[in-house]
């Protein structure tokens, strides 16, 4: 059982990051581009990133949605910038599996995204923060 204090921090870092979201910008010249809506509920974000080589130098994301798809967007586009696409896919890959309530994995690499393992309690708000992450997945995709 999550202790008040996780809960505590758990809100203070969702509503930090909806709040005041890292990388919310446009990138002018960004290897690549997606779009993606989320009709349940009306989130829209475009995530745009920056490789070099195989390398994500940058990652950025602009859009509207709730609390839970802006801070996710904020999150992962900390997390992501100078990673390595197989570092990039398997932190994507332990988000979806933490988010759908798996709790036999690692999750020392996900940084603040960890404080959304609470979402897998409300099928609904998966969607809203794994968005973000299906947008850099299937640009990257698209990418290659």
């Amino acid at each position: 059982m999550r202790s008040k204090r996780l809960e505590m921090l758990y809100k203070t870092l969702i509503k930090e990051h909806s709040n005041n979201p890292s990388n919310k910008k446009s990138l002018a010249d960004a290897t690549g581009e997606i779009e993606l809506f989320n009709p349940s509920c009306g989130d829209l974000i475009v995530v745009q990133f920056k490789l070099d080589g195989d390398i994500l130098t940058e990652v950025c994301f602009e859009g509207q949605g709730c609390a839970i798809s802006m801070a996710s967007a904020s999150m992962m586009s900390e997390l992501m910038q100078g990673k390595t696409l197989n570092e990039v896919n398997n932190l994507i890959e332990t988000f979806y599996q933490l988010v759908q309530g798996n709790e036999d994995i690692d999750t020392e690499s996900l940084k603040d995204a960890v404080y959304l393992e609470g979402v897998s309690k409300f099928p609904t708000r998966i969607r809203c923060a794994t968005l973000s992450w299906h947008a850099l997945e299937q640009g990257l995709e698209e990418y290659e």
